[in-house]
């Protein structure tokens, strides 16, 4: 088995973030540097924010599917770059709507992940993680999370 930056990168892409099974650390942009040096593989991963509290359960999952490899496996967080939704790719934004989560925007023109509507209301900036916040379509009257902006 060869073992590369590639390679490693590609088993990070099956991880997947716990409060939002549907995307991956490596859709999120989470995965800030990846190292194969002396024999131990090294990731640095950027947290979506300061006080994460699924940071730890996405180190250790990331070390649990790197132990493939049958290297050392050290997994830390940096603050060096700080994330930003600008790090989500384009395939994690189509994951997020695809799950329900308006993904974050550039401007004021959230759209309903369910029927493409713009006439949304933010009913809580506050949702059930920091990183997301609660809105309402009136057009299909469907309640939902947006991924916030950052």
């Amino acid at each position: 088995m060869v073992i590369d930056e590639a390679a490693i990168r590609l088993a990070l892409a099956e991880v997947a973030d716990p409060e939002i099974p549907a995307i991956s650390v490596v859709d999120l942009g989470m995965v800030e540097r990846v190292d194969l040096a002396d024999g131990v593989i090294r990731v640095e991963l950027l947290p979506t924010f300061v006080g994460c509290p699924a940071v730890d359960m996405i180190k250790t999952a990331v070390a649990a599917r790197l132990e493939q490899f049958g290297r050392p496996v050290l997994v830390e967080t940096t603050f060096r770059v700080p994330w930003t939704s600008d790090r989500i790719s384009a395939a994690g934004r189509a994951k997020l709507r695809a799950s329900g989560f308006a993904p974050p925007t550039e401007d004021s023109a959230v759209r309903c992940p369910y029927c493409g509507s713009s006439d949304v209301a933010l009913d809580n900036l506050f949702g059930p993680t920091q990183c997301r916040s609660l809105r309402y379509c009136r057009a299909c009257r469907q309640p939902f999370e947006q991924f916030k902006t950052v």
